[in-house]
């Protein structure tokens, strides 16, 4: 294949994904949009081959059909609740693709010039440190690794002196001509334990910035080993995934008023004042509360809730992570079409990180066959809960929590949530009352307009959905 040739068909394809990644903007044109990076990137590994006559090479054919057949039982066996944990693997795995690249180009032992080899070696730090915080990541989404911030005495001296080490061996590694393998060996070594160190102190409220970041880091991982090698297709698309992410990382720090420093010293996981003050409540907490809606109770206030319901005008659904757990998303959309059947008009809260990836509501919704136009985003919608009837939470608790705005030095403090709290009625369907992923009280739960449904979110929802069923 000709150079011209060649670099017609790069420039063609680096924009057919670049489309993608535009149309993956709007619900309505995203599935179009991840076809076509998709079918983008199939054929750019057709053309990479082709350029360097590789066609012959049956060992390369049955790595690339174990590969599809690999992706294709995932992709039919990944649920939609898992796909974050999905996600953080695929970016681990984009980081140790470009690594073993790096890696098999300074084992190889041939001459290279010294540009090629800091290449590598960026690319081999880059890259296994992001498997290694990927993997942490995809363990605390899965809850096979604790979930909250996990910090060591000195864990900030020793993130700082793997920086340090792994900026010694980057500046060694093309210089070392006798030890470049033991260089690029202990490489790895620091590389991965930094990712993993790095990812531990991650707390649940950070977890989204976490995985757009780490896709960043993938996007640049792959891009350096193109550099490595020398192959401008490689670099091109590792640059526009590293450069999405780092938008996206972005977008996600100025919802969540963060600052991506703060996340990643693990400032945000460490409590200034030392505790988790909780906001003040309309009401001490009570034991009533927790049984308002129960339906064995049989308590006054049911009725009353069931009653606002049946009436309501103006209602609010905010989904959260509780709802994906409980995979309740289409009882969630039955409950919004018996309200709009009684007349009620029904909008959804989507907080930026309600769910473990950005996005994650709006996906588990359109599933549902949610309507695309009844999600709201936070600065969209939150002026509304004060004008309207009823507040329906499922599954939702970092990201409605008042104590955002007052419990200094815990976690979330800064964050902005949903203005739930202004809702003249609350209906909370939670599994029980206990802190969020991020640890701290939700004084919501206290308030006297607030009423709690706790268990099973399908069982609570069933319960809603029956009572408005009666008298229709």
């Amino acid at each position: 294949m000709s150079d011209p040739l060649y670099y017609s068909l790069c420039a063609v394809l680096l924009f057919g994904v670049m489309a993608g990644i535009a149309l993956l903007s709007r619900v309505k044109t995203a599935s179009l949009g991840n076809g076509l990076s998709a079918l983008c990137m199939a054929a750019a590994i057709i053309v990479v081959l082709r350029r360097y006559d590789l066609f012959s090479l049956g060992g390369l054919w049955i790595c690339l059909i174990i590969g599809l057949a690999l992706g294709l039982w995932g992709a039919a066996k990944v649920k939609m609740i898992q796909m974050p944990q999905a996600v953080a693997l695929l970016n681990g795995f984009g980081g140790a693709a470009s690594a073993l690249v790096a890696a098999v180009y300074v084992w190889d032992r041939s001459p290279g010039n010294g540009f090629a080899y800091t290449a590598a070696a960026l690319a081999l730090a880059v890259g296994w440190l992001t498997f290694s915080g990927s993997m942490v990541a995809a363990g605390k989404l899965h809850n096979r690794i604790r979930q909250q911030p996990l910090i060591w005495p000195g864990h900030s001296p020793i993130l700082l002196l793997c920086l340090s080490l792994m900026a010694i061996l980057i500046c060694l590694l093309p210089l070392w001509q006798p030890g470049r393998i033991t260089a690029a060996v202990l490489l790895t070594l620091v590389a991965l334990f930094f990712g993993i160190a790095f990812a531990l102190r991650i707390g649940g409220a950070d977890m989204p910035i976490a995985i757009s970041l780490l896709n960043a880091l993938s996007g640049t991982a792959g891009a350096i080993a193109g550099m490595t090698v020398n192959e401008p297709l490689l670099v091109a698309i590792g640059g526009v995934v590293g450069a999405s992410g780092i938008i996206l990382t972005q977008i996600m720090c100025r919802n969540m008023n963060r600052r991506l420093a703060e996340i990643l010293t693990g400032a945000t996981a460490i409590s200034k004042s030392g505790g988790m003050p909780a906001a003040k409540s309309d009401t001490p907490p009570s034991a009533a509360r927790e049984t308002i809606a129960a339906a064995s109770s049989g308590q006054a206030g049911e009725a009353d809730v069931f009653a606002a319901l049946q009436s309501a005008r103006q209602v609010i659904i905010v989904p959260g992570y509780g709802m994906a757990l409980a995979q309740a998303q289409h009882l969630v959309k039955q409950l919004s079409d018996a309200l709009e059947r009684r007349g009620a008009e029904v909008k959804f809260a989507i907080h930026p990180v309600a769910g473990r990836m950005p996005g994650h509501m709006n996906v588990l919704l359109c599933e549902a066959e949610v309507p695309y136009e009844q999600l709201y985003e936070m600065q969209d919608i939150n002026e509304q809960f004060a004008l309207c009837d009823v507040a329906v939470v499922i599954g939702a608790n970092d990201v409605i929590n008042p104590a955002a705005n007052t419990a200094e030095g815990t976690p979330i403090y800064g964050m902005p949530v949903l203005k739930v709290a202004e809702a003249p009625l609350i209906v909370v369907c939670n599994y029980d009352r206990n802190p969020g992923y991020a640890g701290v009280e939700n004084p919501l739960y206290d308030m006297k307009k607030t009423a709690l449904f706790l268990g099973d979110a399908k069982e609570s929802l069933n319960k809603l959905l029956q009572a408005l069923a009666e008298n229709v």
